[in-house]
C-alpha cells in the first residue's frame, strides 16, 4: 500500500503520460506546477487563457514557449468551458483551474451539454501524508459541501472510496467524525453516522468499512479508543475522515497543513474525470501532489 506522495510520484512515472486541461492558464503558480511535473513525467498540459499573458508567465518562469499547446480565449468562462470539453472530448485526462474563480470554473464543469456531470455529487478529497501516522490519511469534504445530508454524506463517501482504492487501499477503514462516539439524539452527525455505518452493515454503501459516530482522537489513535472501550476495525485506524460540514472539515485541513508538517494532495472527484482545485496558499509541492494524484486516479478508473 502507498504510504507516501513519493511512491505516488513513482507510480504514476509507471504509466502513459496523462494530459491535464488547464483553464484561464495564466497563473504562475499553477504553470511552476505543471511545468514540474512536465519535467518529471508525470503529465502533460494543453493550456487554454489569454496567449499573451500566458507567454509572460511561462518567459518568468522560464519555461520553453514551445513546452505546451496553447489555445487562446480571453473571457475567463469561454476559457474554462473550452478546458472542460478537451476533458469531455477526451483530448485530456483531467482538468485543472488556474487565475479564475471557482464559481466561474464549477459552472463549467457542470455544464449540461459540455460538461462532466456524472449525476454524482462532486466532493473535495483531500489525501495527507501524515508522519506521525505513518500512512496516507483521506479526509473529505472541506471544500464542496457546507452541510451535507445523509444521502450526500453516501456519495461523499463512495467518492472517497473511489480515490482510496486508487493509492492502493483495497478496503478502506472510513471514520464518520462526530464531536461525541455516541449517538445522541440532539446531534444529528451521530445520527447520520450510525445510520451510515449500518448501511454498510447492509451492502448499501460497498467497498469500504464504515463506523461512526467516532470523535476524532478515537478515530485516529487506537490508545484512545482502547481508553474509552471502542472495540472497532475502524477506531485507531481510520483510512478516511468523513467530517460532518465544512467548518470542520476546513478547520482539519488547515491544522493538518500548518502544524503536523503534513505533505498533501487533493482533488474533486465524483465529475466524469479528476479535477484539480487547488487554492492560491497551496504551496507549488501541493498542487505538485494534487496533479500527480488526479493522474493516478485517471489511470485507475479509465
Amino acid at each position: 500500500m502507498i504510504k507516501t506522495f513519493d511512491q505516488i510520484l513513482e507510480k504514476v512515472k509507471s504509466y502513459p503520460t496523462k494530459k491535464i486541461a488547464v483553464a484561464v492558464a495564466q497563473d504562475e503558480p499553477v504553470l511552476e506546477a505543471v511545468f514540474e511535473a512536465k519535467k518529471m513525467g508525470i503529465a502533460d498540459a494543453i493550456l487554454v487563457g489569454d496567449r499573451e499573458k500566458i507567454l509572460e508567465c511561462e518567459k518568468i518562469l522560464g519555461i520553453p514557449e514551445d513546452m505546451f499547446e496553447i489555445i487562446d480565449e480571453k473571457d475567463n468562462a469561454k476559457a474554462s468551458l473550452l478546458a472542460v470539453e478537451l476533458v469531455s472530448s477526451k483530448k485530456a485526462h483531467m482538468l485543472m483551474k488556474g487565475l479564475v474563480d471557482t464559481a466561474t470554473f464549477l459552472r463549467a464543469v457542470l455544464d449540461k451539454e459540455r460538461g462532466l456531470r456524472t449525476g454524482k455529487v462532486l466532493s473535495h478529497v483531500a489525501v495527507f501524508e501524515v508522519p506521525a501516522l505513518n500512512r496516507m490519511l483521506l479526509l473529505t469534504d472541506a471544500a464542496m459541501n457546507i452541510a451535507p445530508d445523509l444521502k450526500t454524506k453516501k456519495e461523499i463517501i463512495e467518492n472517497a472510496v473511489v480515490v482510496a482504492k486508487a493509492i492502493g487501499m483495497e478496503m478502506p477503514k472510513v471514520a464518520v467524525v462526530a464531536a461525541v462516539e455516541v449517538v445522541n439524539p440532539d446531534m444529528q452527525p451521530t445520527i447520520d453516522a450510525a445510520v451510515l455505518s449500518k448501511m454498510n452493515d447492509r451492502g448499501q454503501i460497498k467497498g469500504c468499512i464504515i463506523d461512526g459516530p467516532l470523535a476524532i482522537d478515537n478515530a485516529l489513535s487506537e490508545e484512545a479508543a482502547k481508553h474509552k472501550g471502542i472495540k472497532s476495525p475502524v477506531a485507531g485506524h481510520a483510512d478516511i475522515i468523513l467530517v460532518p460540514n465544512i467548518e470542520t472539515g476546513n478547520a482539519m485541513y488547515k491544522t493538518l497543513t500548518y502544524t503536523s508538517n503534513a505533505k498533501n494532495g487533493g482533488i474533486l472527484s465524483g465529475a466524469a474525470a479528476p479535477v484539480i482545485l487547488t487554492s492560491r496558499a497551496d504551496s507549488n509541492e501541493s498542487k505538485l501532489y494534487s496533479i500527480a494524484l488526479a493522474s493516478l486516479v485517471a489511470e485507475v478508473t479509465k
